[in-house]
């Protein structure tokens, strides 16, 4: 699918979406149903196209207004109102299907060469106003700012014959099967008329188009070469459907041909889709070589022939050394632009505040009063009907962008155990328990589970100690938690002298789970948010902004002890 322009341009090319909607002006380089898809929403808005595009885009959306296309042909120029200011365009060949062109535009936001769907050759390139046509190791007069190339094959390393040259292939192939009393071509899509018309010339015979079963490839050929279409089944050449199910429709053929005692029919496919995609799936250069140069038939039995309406990358290298470009952007969505050696050679240049990347993306640099640094400001998309309003320009110092940066995504820091670390460790914690009663027959029990506890207090006032000197390193200050280190050292101090009253065996709840960071974590042990009243106020409140259950004190060492002692006089 075509990209979206960007949104500082007044135009959309190709694309009918609701982004797209708010775009004054609206091009269509060509009549392939993948660049018109979402057109019939557009029934108020002008459509740039040539008469052809128009034509063919009507038959495909029936419902769609002839009223909002405005005709534009190969080698004309129209100038465009704009309320942000004029802009020219002008159509010219692009070499892919009857009534493909390339917009070049030329206004306040630099000169834009859009390509759409192309297959790029000296005769497009000379076309082209000769100020942006470089010769041989000199840069044009005037390199184009932008252009938005089909890199369709941006990736693939293949060659890949010129149409004639594949057409001529077709042809060849024909000839060396002369028994062959049906010859399939699946050669419906608009652009692949060329082969039809160059076939039935050849042999002076006209091609049989099933209306019913095709009827777009009937429609466009009565426009575009009515002369060769047949409606005689009994015709030697059939067009036959290509994908999907290419391969059902062949063996269907094959079958009918055995049925009825028939020599094997011949079905040719033109096509380069077959061939990049093999040509990924082989190992050694020995295989691939001038397999694109010639027909290769395949295990279903169906003869493949290179036939591209897409430039490769060779065709696409040479072309962006012609026209020397400051940038390019590849119309197809997965950047494939970046493929290119020009690209990575020539695109990647230091941007300075004057340069025209701000104005296509409607970005304005401003110089803060406060600082030197140039900060961005984006405009907000300007609204159909709106237009004449002037943007409010606003100025950001470097103080007011630390308030607007975005809440860290990290989760949140506690002040205990490995949490203070820095948020990242994966803990395991028990599942949920239910209430449980201390009894007199599991007082030694619990007398040994104070003891264990104990054990592991004085490792974590250890553990505390030993961490001061990382947590002073960290930034865990008021920015993060909106507390100060005091409330950490007063919390550290009432640590160190818990209540000791506290300590005899009662019910012992196990809490429910806490949620921190969507991570069901529970603190078995603790009490519930702000149980506690021996912490400071401003020790619970912060832990009631953190969502974390407030810690219950742990026993002291002499009670334990004496709990120890009151055990034994039991026994």
């Amino acid at each position: 699918m075509p990209i979206e322009m960007p949104k500082g341009l007044p135009f959309s090319v190709d694309t009918w979406t609701p982004s797209s909607k708010t775009k004054r002006h609206h091009f269509l380089t060509h009549a392939h149903k993948d660049h018109s898809q979402g057109i019939s929403t557009h029934f108020s808005y002008p459509i740039y196209s040539t008469h052809l595009t128009k034509t063919l885009t009507l038959q495909y959306f029936p419902q769609l207004d002839g009223k909002v296309f405005v005709n534009i042909e190969v080698g004309q120029r129209l100038v465009i109102d704009d309320p942000d200011g004029d802009f020219s365009v002008t159509a010219f060949d692009a070499n892919h299907c009857p009534g493909a062109v390339m917009f070049l535009f030329e206004g306040n936001f630099g000169n834009i060469l859009h390509t759409g769907d192309c297959r790029l050759t000296p005769e497009c390139l000379q076309s082209l106003p000769e100020k942006y046509v470089g010769q041989k190791g000199k840069e044009p007069k005037c390199r184009l700012d932008y252009v938005f190339l089909d890199c369709t094959f941006g990736k693939s390393s293949m060659k890949m014959p010129s149409k004639y040259s594949a057409v001529r292939k077709v042809i060849s192939c024909i000839w060396k099967h002369p028994n062959a009393q049906v010859v399939y071509l699946t050669c419906d899509l608009l652009g692949q008329e060329e082969i039809l018309v160059e076939v039935s010339k050849t042999f002076g015979s006209k091609i049989f188009v099933d209306k019913d079963k095709n009827p777009e490839c009937f429609h466009f050929l009565t426009l575009i070469a009515p002369e060769i279409i047949s409606k005689d089944p009994s015709s030697r050449f059939h067009v036959l459907e290509g994908f999907p199910k290419l391969y059902e429709r062949a063996q269907a053929k094959f079958a009918e041909a055995e049925a009825n005692f028939q020599p094997e029919p011949l079905i040719i496919r033109a096509s380069s889709q077959w061939f990049v995609f093999d040509d990924e799936l082989l190992e050694t250069e020995s295989q691939k070589k001038g397999r694109s140069s010639r027909a290769v038939r395949d295990h279903f039995g169906v003869w493949h022939i290179c036939y591209s309406m897409h430039s490769s990358r060779e065709e696409l290298e040479w072309a962006m050394q012609i026209l020397a470009p400051k940038r390019v952007v590849s119309t197809t969505p997965s950047c494939r632009a970046l493929e290119l050696d020009y690209v990575k050679k020539n695109c990647f240049s230091k941007l300075a505040s004057d340069d025209p990347l701000w104005k296509l993306l409607d970005i304005r640099l401003e110089v803060s009063p406060t600082d030197t640094c140039p900060v961005l400001v984006e405009d907000p998309i300007k609204p159909i009907g709106e237009s004449q309003l002037q943007p409010v320009k606003t100025s950001i110092s470097r103080e007011q962008l630390l308030t607007l940066s975005p809440p860290s995504k990290r989760p949140p820091v506690t002040l205990f155990g490995r949490a203070r670390l820095g948020g990242h460790t994966e803990f395991a914690f028990p599942p949920e328990e239910n209430k449980i009663k201390a009894t007199q027959d599991e007082t030694s029990r619990s007398v040994s589970d104070k003891g264990e506890r104990q054990s592991s207090f004085q490792e974590d006032v250890f553990r505390l100690e030993h961490e001061k000197s990382f947590e002073n390193k960290t930034d865990i200050t008021e920015t993060h938690c909106g507390i100060s280190v005091d409330i950490e050292r007063q919390f550290e101090v009432e640590c160190e002298n818990p209540l000791g009253n506290k300590v005899e065996a009662a019910e012992v709840e196990c809490e429910r789970p806490v949620l921190v960071k969507d991570a069901e974590i529970r603190l078995s042990g603790y009490s519930s948010v702000g149980s506690s009243q021996s912490f400071s106020e401003n020790f619970r409140k912060l832990y009631r902004s953190m969502n974390v259950a407030v810690p219950r004190p742990l026993p002291s060492l002499v009670e334990l002890m004496k709990a120890t002692k009151r055990t034994k006089r039991v026994q």
